[in-house]
């Protein structure tokens, strides 16, 4: 007896889609890997590979912690100083002593970070890391108000500030190129207000309020302004802050240990070879 018709419809195996449907997805999805692969550090990175890579994150993450952190304390220096006891002139000697030493800071981080890459070829972000780690005795300088320390903390902070700004951005010209380097710049330089948002107005300045209201209560009853002081005022904010300010030197060492290899060549090759 033969099979009737629906049965060997039944039984007909169903044959498999096209390979040819899926290739548009495929395709792109190539293509997608191909424009998201990095090139060899040192070599010119669109922008996309740039702001997707692992190298671009840490340096941007280190920059939010550890320079937010320093901005901080050079956007609150007077209010510190007010907190602290000092008096009006002694805070406009601070604010003075920050932006000398933060243009001695960007002087001596390019010549000294150049000599220690040519002699030694240490890695540009270990340096950095190192300036960030310098930042540390400021912030609990601030942080537990030691009587006269201001000065010192205002040294240190501004001078590690200055020196950070071109150890930041020779890093990025170094790891990912020239050809897009002013848009590269411009994104680097947005780690810094996004860090002291965090640091500045979400932690020091909540911080801050939280200690006035506490203080203020006597005051707003005898119908004065009310403004915090003592040493309790920046204390938990300035932990706060050397503590993701130690982060971002730890980050910004890994950064360093994964671009050692790069750094122990020549940087300057390609353009000496286009001579």
């Amino acid at each position: 007896m033969e099979p009737s018709t629906a049965t060997v419809a039944a039984t007909k195996p169903v044959p498999e889609p096209s390979p040819v449907t899926s290739k548009p997805a495929t395709a792109v999805s190539s293509r997608l890997l191909a424009a998201l692969k990095p090139p060899p550090r040192g070599e010119d990175y669109t922008i996309l590979q740039a702001l997707v890579s692992v190298d671009m994150l840490l340096l941007f993450t280190a920059t939010v912690f550890g320079v937010g952190g320093t901005l901080t304390a050079i956007d609150n220096m007077g209010q510190i100083g007010e907190s602290l006891g000092y008096p009006p002139r002694s805070i406009a000697t601070f604010v003075s002593l920050i932006s000398i030493w933060n243009y001695l800071g960007r002087v001596a981080a390019g010549f000294a970070s150049e000599a220690l890459l040519a002699r030694h070829r240490l890695p540009r972000p270990l340096i950095l890391a190192a300036v960030l780690l310098l930042t540390v005795p400021g912030h609990l300088l601030i942080a537990f108000g030691v009587p006269g320390s201001l000065y010192v903390a205002s040294v240190a902070i501004g001078f590690c500030f200055g020196a950070a700004q071109p150890l930041i951005l020779a890093s990025v010209s170094e790891l990912f190129g020239l050809k897009y380097y002013s848009t590269l710049y411009n994104f680097c330089g947005t780690a810094s207000p996004v860090g002291s948002y965090i640091l500045n107005v979400r932690v020091a300045g909540r911080m801050y309020d939280q200690e006035a209201a506490r203080q203020g209560a006597v005051a707003a009853a005898a119908g004065k302004g009310v403004t915090c002081i003592g040493v309790r005022c920046y204390r938990e904010s300035f932990l706060v802050i050397t503590a993701v300010t130690v982060a971002a030197a730890v980050v910004t060492a890994a950064l360093a240990w994964r671009t050692r290899e790069f750094y122990a060549g020549d940087t300057y090759a390609k353009f000496k070879e286009g001579n």
